[in-house]
């Protein structure tokens, strides 16, 4: 799990990381309804969401620059079709493009970054959401990483034996990664193949077993609580601005 910052930061202690996942899932269910359903561009609307992520960063104890940077690469496609809805005269609807899919992805990284991803998986499970769909992306995110150890493996061994990927000239090049390419699916796939089988004789029926399951305790009804007042403060506070 090394290669991956979010779950590195998934797994400090703070007190938005001690809240249930299901408390948290909730909350951002309600923040993207909330954001996702301004009719208008309203500065106003978008700084109190705004200050809401940046308490959920501090609570969290969570680094600005890195969720900033992630949350930034969302824009090269909202800025597309902002684009296209600017040049076609509608510029409030350019600006509310940009301004949701950001706020929006900002919001699923703080969670993602103050949650394992089998405890947010589970929370998921509880809340209703479909247990194949669930377990599919469990094992997908889980054999991401064997793919990534056997490229970096290979790519450790080709430099051991002088391999470069700049000598040859560009076809020698193509060659020589689409060959790479191909043995590498061809060992990720035995290595997960040999992953299954070694599930299947510790006796894997389909569902991940729950070593610690959590209680929902009073604090994490008090949170879901104060982030619901808070995102529908500034959500018909919007509503009330607009109507005045």
């Amino acid at each position: 799990m090394r290669h991956v910052q979010l779950e590195q930061f998934a797994r400090r202690a703070s007190y938005l990381h001690d809240v249930d996942p299901r408390a948290k899932v909730a909350a951002l269910g309600l923040f993207l309804v909330s954001t996702g359903t301004l009719p208008a561009v309203n500065l106003w609307a978008y700084l109190g969401f705004s200050l809401i992520l940046l308490v959920g960063v501090a609570l969290g104890n969570l680094p600005l620059p890195f969720l900033l940077a992630r949350a930034s690469a969302v824009l090269p496609f909202s800025l597309t079709f902002a684009l296209i809805s600017w040049i076609a005269g509608d510029t409030q609807r350019a600006i509310a493009l940009a301004a949701k899919s950001f706020l929006s992805t900002f919001a699923v990284l703080l969670l993602i970054g103050s949650t394992p991803l089998p405890d947010l998986l589970r929370a998921l499970a509880s809340l209703g959401a479909p247990a194949v769909l669930l377990m599919v992306i469990q094992f997908l995110y889980r054999y991401l990483f064997v793919v990534v150890e056997q490229a970096v493996r290979m790519r450790l061994a080709a430099l051991c034996r002088g391999g470069s990927a700049y000598s040859g000239g560009h076809s020698s090049a193509f060659q020589r990664a689409a060959g790479a390419l191909s043995v590498l699916f061809a060992r990720s796939y035995g290595r997960a193949e040999g992953i299954h089988r070694a599930m299947l004789a510790r006796g894997f029926s389909g569902q991940l077993p729950v070593m610690t399951p959590s209680a929902f305790r009073w604090k994490d009804g008090l949170f879901i609580g104060i982030a619901a007042s808070l995102i529908l403060a500034v959500r018909i506070g919007y509503a009330s601005i607009s109507t005045y």
